[in-house]
């Protein structure tokens, strides 16, 4: 029976050691049947990663986020991915930008340049644009719809990069010129604000179920990245309120519902309400769904894995990795349990 391709992203991600980081991550995700989703900074980078590759799982690329997709020389550069990866990786994720809302006719001129050079590489992956320049997510969609002829280029929805963008919008209707993600878990405003933030929580996964319903519409394969966040969040080192585990809750020193543990925008009953309304829209060959957690800190024995690091004389990264890449797969099997 076919079912979507399930992948976590294969990346060390500030956590300091050598290529035995990535070998651990390639057995674990190989154990657990879970494609990886590379971050190399050039191409010459992604051949030397294209060896972590999960035996025989559908993998993904995520190109440079500095890549400007109406830039010619982007396009060279994405090309120059495609042939590496081409007949074995499933697809390309490049950011969008501002041009989706400032020039939309140069997006649409660079998006079908670009599936033009694509359908003359054999096996070439699908180009994935993924939403992450917190335009509205209207506009993002109907470049799509504007282009929905095209055969290897299709979206990328970041449920939490929508949510987030979409609790910014409902807050500051409520609250002009507020921004709900300045109301962090230890401001002493937040209790003031908390029913609010929660009712613009609950607007942004409809506007994200709304996306969803849309671009599935078009009948092309979609890739999903999948992660939670709360506006309030500071539990991510990278300064951003999102890419939490689905798992993960947010303390608070006051009582919401009895509780002084938040949970994010979906939770894992919000992401099984993702899943299931894409796998009822599109056929399961059309869908990916990526875990993009960044890593959060803890430690976790290697156990059987530790022979990989015989020769370190200090394991604490290692164990480390060992913590996030756990975090990553039980966020996957999540994903896979809703189908």
């Amino acid at each position: 029976m076919v079912q979507p391709k399930v992948l976590a992203m294969l990346s060390q991600q500030g956590i300091a050691g050598d290529d035995t980081l990535l070998r651990l991550a390639r057995e674990r995700f190989r154990e657990a049947g879970v494609g990886a989703e590379f971050y190399p900074e050039s191409p010459e980078e992604f051949r030397q990663l294209d060896k972590f590759t999960p035996a025989n799982l559908p993998c993904t690329v995520h190109l440079p986020r500095y890549l400007d997709l109406t830039n010619t020389a982007t396009l060279d550069e994405v090309m120059k991915y495609a042939q590496i990866g081409s007949n074995r990786f499933h697809g390309m994720i490049l950011h969008d930008n501002d041009a989706f809302v400032s020039a939309p006719y140069d997006v649409t001129a660079a998006l079908r340049e670009a599936d033009q050079r694509l359908d003359s590489i054999d096996g070439r992956a699908m180009l994935f644009v993924e939403y992450a320049a917190g335009n509205p997510p209207d506009m993002f969609a109907a470049q799509f719809e504007e282009n929905r002829d095209l055969l290897y280029v299709s979206a990328c929805i970041d449920i939490s990069h929508v949510g987030i963008k979409a609790c910014q919008t409902a807050f500051a209707r409520m609250y002009p010129g507020k921004d709900v993600c300045a109301l962090k878990s230890d401001s002493p405003q937040l209790p003031e604000f908390i029913e609010q933030v929660q009712r613009a929580m609950d607007e942004a996964r409809d506007v994200t179920m709304n996306l969803i319903r849309r671009l599935a519409e078009l009948k092309k394969p979609l890739h999903f990245h999948l992660h939670d966040g709360h506006p309030a969040s500071t539990l991510s080192k990278y300064g951003v309120s999102d890419h939490l585990s689905f798992l993960q809750t947010l303390r608070v020193p006051f009582r919401v519902n009895g509780s002084q543990a938040l949970r994010g925008i979906f939770g894992a009953n919000g992401l099984r309400d993702v899943v299931k309304l894409a796998m009822s829209l599109l056929p399961p060959e059309m869908l990916s769904f990526m875990i993009e957690v960044h890593p959060p800190e803890g430690r976790k024995p290697l156990g059987v894995h530790s022979t990989l690091f015989s020769d370190w004389r200090d394991t604490t990264n290692a164990e480390r990795m060992n913590y996030w890449i756990e975090m990553l797969l039980q966020n996957a099997m999540l994903v896979r349990d809703s189908f």
